[in-house]
């Protein structure tokens, strides 16, 4: 049975998370570890899902709904986690007072977990006296933390789900922050409240927004995760210039978001329909698919810039073949395991892995260089990933 007052068994759990935050070296400023020792995280999160321990009949994960009401010890403990909460699937609203089970599903809605969420302040040397844009809301505890840190006069937060929005106004008002919000898509920012000293984005892009540039005072800085269809991801920092230019380098780790609702990879049909089209007979592969699909950093890291040779293509694997798929010029490719080998078949006017092969060939060739060795440049409406020992990669048109 839920207590009265669930704020009088918080106060410990915020002290603990902050101090264990402090020791893993998320928080080295102590502004920041003082505002997450006020917030009161579980005000953000009435209701989440956790994963259970095994999957249903048909291999999907079973998401368990975790709320005061059903489970108050397991409801507490999880806020005070460093674990990232989903509030949402697929776009549905859920009903805290009577959850269900789900199974399986795209998370589309979360309360981040608290390391990358200082992180992310952090990375973008947030400051008092800064007026910051932060884009997705999303339960709005992130921004609590900004207010906390900034005073809510500073801080703007747009959220492109209204309900989500409504319920995070709520939270935020309760506690007594008060920030700008508004419903808007981060693609466009948000020019009433412009200029901003810094914009960081809780979700991901396939480019940069031009409209950001706009909106960032010269000097100013934007941090956002860049993501795209191969769900390769890397996060740029980036210092605006004079006539919406802006530059600056890939940041290091393995750090992933939420994509952007309006650059979410569309639906690409049944992989044997592509298939269907290859060529019986194809070559041996020079690189393996398990250079892009490994659990590993390296992996992480070059999925990102293949995606960046092949910006349209999805990738899929059924048994073992891996297939690629590219709905706007509609080639495809498959990798066959042999022994040994992979057998590789391609179609379509793009031949996507002869394209991933180079990109995997000329990292090889550079020394393997990590992320912080690119840098993002923005010049006249492009957007290009260079390196000095690799050719110019650029991505998709925003």
């Amino acid at each position: 049975m839920m207590p009265a007052d669930p704020d009088t068994d918080t106060e410990r759990l915020r002290e603990a998370m902050a101090k264990g935050l402090a020791e893993d070296g998320f928080l080295t400023d102590p502004g920041w570890r003082a505002a997450v020792e006020t917030v009161p995280r579980h005000r953000f999160v009435p209701g989440f899902y956790l994963p259970a321990d095994e999957h249903d009949e048909q291999g999907l994960t079973v998401w368990e709904p975790v709320t005061a009401e059903t489970d108050y010890g397991r409801w507490l403990a999880a806020a005070y986690s460093d674990t990232t909460l989903i509030t949402q699937f697929d776009g549905d609203e859920p009903d805290w007072k009577n959850p269900r089970v789900r199974h399986g599903g795209a998370p589309t809605s979360s309360s981040t977990l608290p390391s990358l969420v200082v992180r992310m302040w952090a990375d973008a040397d947030v400051r008092e006296g800064h007026t910051v844009l932060e884009i997705g809301t999303g339960t709005g505890c992130s921004t609590a933390l900004a207010c906390e840190r900034l005073g809510s006069a500073d801080v703007t937060s747009i959220e492109v789900d209204p309900h989500r929005l409504e319920q995070a106004a709520d939270a935020l008002y309760s506690c007594g922050y008060t920030p700008t919000l508004a419903v808007a898509d981060g693609l466009y920012g948000y020019w009433p409240e412009a200029p901003f000293d810094r914009i960081v984005a809780a979700c991901s892009f396939r480019a940069v927004p031009p409209a950001l540039f706009g909106q960032a005072r010269p000097g100013g800085k934007i941090l956002l995760t860049l993501s795209g269809w191969l769900y390769g991801y890397a996060r740029v920092l980036l210092t605006v210039g004079e006539d919406d230019t802006a530059e600056g380098q890939l940041l290091g780790g393995t750090v992933s978001f939420m994509s952007a609702r309006t650059h979410a990879a569309p639906a690409f049909g049944n992989p044997a329909h592509w298939a269907a089209g290859l060529p019986q007979t194809g070559r041996a592969a020079r690189h393996s698919p398990e250079r892009i699909t490994a659990a590993s950093k390296e992996a992480f890291h070059l999925r990102f810039l293949a995606q960046c040779a092949v910006p349209d293509v999805q990738m899929t694997t059924v048994g073992e073949v891996v297939h690629l798929v590219d709905v706007v010029s509609g080639s495809a490719a498959a990798l066959i395991p042999v022994e040994g080998w992979w057998d590789v078949r391609e179609s379509g006017p793009v031949r996507v892995w002869e394209r991933i092969e180079r990109v995997l060939s000329a990292y090889d060739e550079a020394g393997r260089p990590g992320p912080e060795t690119f840098t993002l440049h923005v010049h006249d409406g492009g957007q290009h990933l260079r390196h000095p020992h690799l050719p110019d990669l650029p991505l998709p048109r925003p």
